[in-house]
């Protein structure tokens, strides 16, 4: 084939290699323009790819793939890399500092007011101490009435996330009932009182429709043993002659196994305890509740209780350091039943009454038994 075939002269490129002429059954890319028509073309404008400068960083990471200009992930930093096109405009990125940017630490925090909690704290202590010495009954209502108060915030709770409707004023009847009698009768008396007062849930439930009957009486049952029948073993703690140091004792070693808990937990703790139940508590955090409550329950029982020994206090300390945090788990089973982080907003800084009787209403039973075993009921 000769050059005349081509009827024009072929554009440049269409050449084979080495110059051997046109390559037979080639496809020119395009018309051939003379010099003219050359000069009237203007070039396509410039369009920045927006994604760059803007959008969602999700978007712009499954795209990452597909751009040439972005990083393939979120934490890296596009290489600066020079125009390869003339005619491309710059797109003005801000100006990063070679200074090493400071990393931001996130303090440790209790998650709560700090200073209410503490002045709350010293409040009910001082109430609990001036009942607890100046006349015994008193201090048996301060605990009918926490009773009360802790049913009705656990009751409400029930209701408002689950639709579980306990009858609450048999519970709090009863339950108020229960702690009197667990002072006056003993265990005979409280146990009597429980069953009476799930009798009382049972026939008063039965005045509503029967839709969730099941459902209602149950939580009314459980309610009235996890809160009364448990706070009826305090009462029955007062009714030794030395009831008002053993009910200290009892309180000091729940509260000193909470501090050395959180205070260990806070500074030294690094494997979780339960991660899915309470995320907050670590081992280390229940090793240091079960130091403290021992060395706190080896001076109680040696110089508070009567006829108390300090090994026995050793014991007790380390029965109540397990049974307090056995409560703090199951109550934070419960609030994450129903989706809440407590149980009520009494207290400031602390939450609602429940939240404070956590880990005293199933250590009671443990610390009366033992007290009992150890020294005697009277």
């Amino acid at each position: 084939m000769n050059d005349s075939s081509w009827g024009t002269p072929p554009p440049a490129g269409y050449w084979g290699p080495s110059g051997q002429g046109p390559v037979p059954g080639a496809v020119p890319a395009g018309p051939t323009y003379d010099a003219h028509d050359a000069q009237q073309t203007r070039p396509m404008p410039f369009v920045p790819d927006v994604s760059a400068v803007g959008g969602d960083q999700d978007d712009d990471r499954d795209r990452g793939a597909a751009r040439l200009g972005g990083p393939l992930f979120r934490d890296e930093t596009p290489a600066a890399q020079p125009y390869a096109t003339h005619g491309t405009v710059p797109q003005n990125p801000e100006p990063m500092s070679d200074a090493p940017q400071p990393v931001s630490r996130q303090k440790k925090s209790a998650g709560r007011d700090l200073g209410a909690a503490i002045g709350v704290g010293v409040g009910l202590g001082v109430v609990i101490i001036a009942s607890l010495f100046v006349v015994k009954a008193v201090f048996v209502g301060v605990v009918a009435v926490a009773v009360v108060v802790g049913l009705w915030e656990l009751t409400k709770r029930l209701d408002e996330r689950k639709g579980i409707r306990a009858p609450l004023v048999p519970l709090a009847l009863g339950g108020a009932a229960m702690v009197v009698a667990g002072y006056v009768r003993g265990a005979e008396g409280a146990w009597v009182a429980m069953a009476l007062t799930a009798l009382a849930v049972l026939v008063w439930r039965m005045t509503e429709p029967p839709e969730g009957y099941l459902k209602d009486v149950t939580a009314g049952v459980f309610a009235a043993f996890y809160v009364p029948f448990l706070a009826t073993f305090v009462a029955m703690m007062l009714t030794a002659d030395d009831g008002p140091y053993r009910v200290l004792t009892f309180l000091l070693l729940t509260v000193v196994s909470d501090t050395g808990a959180y205070a260990v937990g806070w500074r030294f703790g690094k494997h979780k305890l339960a991660p899915r139940i309470s995320p907050g508590k670590t081992r280390e955090g229940l090793l240091g509740a079960v130091s403290f409550a021992m060395v706190a329950g080896a001076l109680c029982m040696q110089f508070l209780v009567d006829d108390g020994v300090w090994w026995q206090g050793l014991l007790l300390g380390l029965a109540v350091a397990a049974s307090a945090t056995l409560g703090d788990l199951g109550e934070s089973m419960i609030k994450r039943d129903l989706g809440i982080k407590d149980m009520g907003t009494l207290l400031p800084g602390h939450g609602g009454i429940m939240d404070r009787l956590d880990s005293l209403l199933p250590t009671a039973p443990v610390a009366w038994l033992l007290m009992v075993i150890f020294v005697g009921s009277t």
